[in-house]
């Protein structure tokens, strides 16, 4: 009989579940051959296996994510980036269902065994880093990020770009920014026509410093919108420039993602606005007619 494993830990000063106040979130998915990032995924999650897809490809995929949380003491913004391969536990491949890419994108794995293994997480948040690594052993490090996204405050379209650049962490925990390059992203979904994917929760994975895997879920509580990019006429729509090859981020996507391999999908979330200041008008005075 095995017996219950204990939770892990909470150190202070940080409370779970983590609510957050807003989400703008984007994600790119890559089909890509398998024994890459299989033996890059035995360095980072030996206990995790590489799920595989359409013709027994594996997945990998960017995300980016732009979120604001309220605390006691007021609010903080946060930006990041993971590099993630889409794993389950070892000892489990017995109770998933086999799907194709599509299957998957939609959230038809209901077991939530699927998820995100991370390689890489960039984070401009020096609070978040610590509570990554801390709470979900997440492999997160210091930067920051010059974006263009969707926004009713802004043009039309729904087009994403996000600059990553690198950063270190000051000795009074600030966020000290530095001019190198890690990477650019773009997305340009202007026109295509999304479904709505079920896929909350997404089971996020970490291997702690001994060696212990761990499972965290995010709840998102809307519909993500999902984008066929392999459908006609939808390819090329993502750009992905890797500034910085030799750096452990860019030698990991290099490693499993070699250029020119296009894009299988796209999924974005953008939490929806809850007041908004309309446009003011004059009223008529005694001193003007």
């Amino acid at each position: 009989m095995t017996c219950p494993l204990p939770l892990p830990p909470v150190p202070e000063p940080f409370l779970l579940p983590f609510h957050y106040g807003a989400l703008h979130q984007i994600g790119i998915d890559w089909l890509v051959e398998p024994e890459p990032v299989r033996k890059l995924l035995a360095e980072h999650h030996p206990d995790l296996a590489a799920a595989t897809f359409d013709d027994g490809r594996a997945l990998v995929s960017l995300n980016y994510q732009l979120y604001f949380a309220q605390y006691a003491f007021g609010g903080g913004v946060t930006q990041e980036i993971e590099f993630n391969v889409i794993a389950f536990p070892s000892t489990e491949e017995g109770r998933l269902p086999r799907l194709s890419y599509a299957e998957y994108a939609r959230g038809w794995d209901q077991t939530k065994l699927l998820g995100i293994a991370r390689l890489h997480v960039v984070c401009d948040n020096p609070f978040a880093i610590r509570a990554g690594r801390e709470l979900y052993a997440e492999p997160k490090y210091p930067g920051w990020f010059e974006v263009g996204l969707p926004s009713l405050n802004g043009p039309e379209g729904d087009t994403w770009t996000v600059r990553c650049r690198t950063a270190a962490v000051a000795s009074d925990d600030t966020l000290e920014r530095a001019p190198g390059l890690l990477l650019d992203l773009t997305a340009e979904l202007d026109g295509l026509t999304p479904v709505a994917a079920l896929t909350a929760p997404v089971t996020g994975y970490g291997t702690d410093r001994e060696g212990r895997l761990l499972a965290g879920p995010m709840n998102v509580y809307q519909p993500y919108r999902w984008y066929d990019l392999t459908a006609p006429g939808h390819a090329g729509r993502t750009r992905l420039t890797v500034h910085a090859p030799e750096g452990d981020l860019g030698r990991a996507v290099r490693t499993v993602l070699p250029g020119g391999t296009p894009a299988a999908g796209a999924w974005t979330f953008q939490s929806p606005p809850v007041a908004a200041h309309h446009r003011p008008y004059y009223l008529p005075t005694g001193s003007r007619p």
